[in-house]
């Protein structure tokens, strides 16, 4: 053999090699660009229970590019840049017809915090300057705007974090200098709690536990992750049941290092309840991009833990590239977690984050350690620092935000302020896999714990024995984390052909939660899921109880 032979003999080798060590390419994911610009960067969204949107940003760093209509104006005297203010700086994005409503925002909801109340009613909590202090309420209805209450908190909330508990009430954890928690409304408590984890892993200089990761374990207490560390915590005795190994590395994982975080989708049963948690940045890469401009390579692991095994250990997977203020979407197949927006290097802040990462990634829980991740057909549009991603009822995931400046910068900047929206549509909605897709022609929409009900679909090609019903809540979306997000897979029976009815229409009779500690009380999008192929979901809703 030839010296060129053998080279090109290796080279196949090695090319071949290296396609079968590499994640695996998904090419059917499509992107789509929505709008050019909705005027206002989304720092902020939440999916509510009409199918409209909410996006907001910070009201105190000057004009955005969405007037008020009817020429109202903002006048405020302690705003840092602009006390006469006739721009909008929250707006409603309408799924259906693609249209954006400014809305009125008073008091400042920079790095704020919300969930959705059991009505649907989205309560948003703290933020700056005079906005530290407010809670705020958005109904969804036809042409409602923002109701505020400036001294709605016991304590200011900067980077706090917000969770639904059993009884639809909101707890606030957490913030800038504040480590401590509250309820919303204050129906338990009327002042903050000091929360020790908070005070202890406070880490002076880098900060590293703002916007804690917060998930409602199915025995009723919260699991409570900051910095490096995370325990147990019954939040009505202010009592730590348990705590957990810190995480291998020693890196941290909340902001500003800004790893993401998910609740794996919860079977029936409620067992085998487990956190993954992803990307982020290395201890230091804070301090050394904002003093020293030197960003340093973001987190490659996934960290991995079943909060109620008993002896709980973090176990390691590896990305197939680096992230940093990544998002994290549970998709409602039940099958996959979508990693999509963030850098490769730096961190969160004001111009630290460097070399966006275009591609997303999918991560399958179920599938072997080793072939879980699967890189998506790539963005074209860098989403940096105040990027956002929240799952829409149709399934596609609407992506918007990244502006990595104090102000709106769209010239002479490495990573111009972005005020488009795009939605990615994953491999499941792609066009030849339509006679797998099934539609929900029948089902409750009042659910009630533990009650059994059923639900009827048509699809052109039916596998009876893969058919799940999946209920996913809208989550509140910002700096790397989607709050209340919780996929859960119901009791189902096996599906079958439903009775005088057309040859396409099944039944499947279904369990709803047994529990608020499974299922919080609120709004829930229902899909059924033919062979890993998911219906437009329905929304369907649980009272308290």
């Amino acid at each position: 053999m030839k010296n060129d032979d053998v080279h090109s003999f290796f080279l196949v080798v090695v090319l071949v090699l290296a396609a079968a060590l590499s994640p695996a390419v998904a090419t059917a994911a499509q992107w789509q660009l929505l709008k050019s610009s909705i005027g206002v960067s989304a720092m902020h969204m939440q999916l509510l229970p009409n199918d409209r949107v909410v996006v907001f940003d910070r009201t105190d760093f000057g004009p955005s590019n969405l007037s008020l209509p009817d020429g109202r104006c903002r006048d405020d005297p302690r705003d840092w840049t602009l006390s006469h203010d006739c721009t909008a700086h929250a707006a409603e994005y309408d799924v259906a017809t693609n249209a954006v409503r400014a809305l009125t925002l008073e008091t400042d909801p920079w790095c704020s915090s919300a969930t959705l109340d059991p009505d649907g009613r989205l309560v948003q909590t703290g933020g700056a300057n005079d906005g530290e202090r407010a809670v705020r309420y958005f109904n969804p209805c036809f042409d409602c705007d923002w109701k505020e209450e400036p001294a709605g908190l016991a304590a200011p909330r900067w980077y706090a974090t917000n969770h639904v508990l059993p009884d639809g009430t909101a707890i606030v954890v957490g913030g800038r200098s504040q480590p401590s928690f509250e309820f919303v409304p204050k129906n338990r408590i009327t002042s903050a709690v000091v929360l020790p984890l908070l005070r202890d892993t406070n880490d002076p200089g880098e900060l590293n536990n703002l916007y804690p990761f917060v998930y409602l374990n199915v025995d009723g207490n919260l699991f409570i992750f900051a910095n490096n560390r995370s325990i147990l915590f019954d939040y009505n005795t202010n009592t730590v049941f348990r705590e957990y190994p810190p995480t291998p590395d020693g890196d941290p994982r909340n902001y500003p290092c800004a790893g993401s975080s998910v609740l794996l989708p919860l079977p029936p049963s409620g067992d085998n309840v487990q956190v993954l948690i992803c990307g982020g940045a290395p201890r230091g890469a804070f301090v050394k991009a904002s003093t020293q401009k030197l960003f340093v390579g973001a987190l490659k692991t996934c960290l991995r833990m079943g909060i109620n095994d008993p002896s709980p250990t973090w176990s390691i997977e590896t990305m197939p590239s680096a992230r940093v203020m990544g998002d994290m979407v549970l998709l409602p197949d039940g099958d996959e977690v979508l990693i999509v927006n963030g850098a490769a290097a730096g961190s969160s802040g004001w111009e630290l984050g460097r070399d966006p990462v275009l591609a997303p990634v999918g991560y399958r829980p179920g599938a072997p350690a080793g072939v879980r991740f699967e890189v998506k057909t790539p963005t074209t549009v860098p989403r940096m620092y105040h990027s956002s991603a929240v799952l829409l009822r149709d399934g596609r995931v609407l992506v918007g935000g990244s502006n990595p400046h104090a102000f709106y910068n769209f010239t002479g900047v490495d990573y111009p302020t972005d005020l488009s929206l795009e939605a990615y549509s994953p491999e499941y909605l792609a066009p030849e896999k339509a006679k797998l897709r099934p539609r929900v022609v029948a089902a409750p929409k009042d659910l009630v714990y533990g009650e059994r009900f059923t639900v009827r679909f048509d699809v052109a090609a039916v596998n009876e024995k893969q058919v799940r019903v999946t209920m996913l809540s809208p989550s509140f979306a910002t700096h790397s984390f989607s709050m209340n997000q919780r996929l859960l897979i119901l009791e189902a029976e096996e599906t079958a052909p439903a009775v005088e009815e057309d040859e396409w229409v099944y039944e499947v009779a279904v369990v709803a939660p047994r529990s608020a500690f499974i299922a919080p009380p609120g709004y829930y999008m229902l899909f059924i899921v033919n062979g890993g192929i998911p219906s437009e979901g329905i929304w369907v809703h649980i009272q308290p109880q």
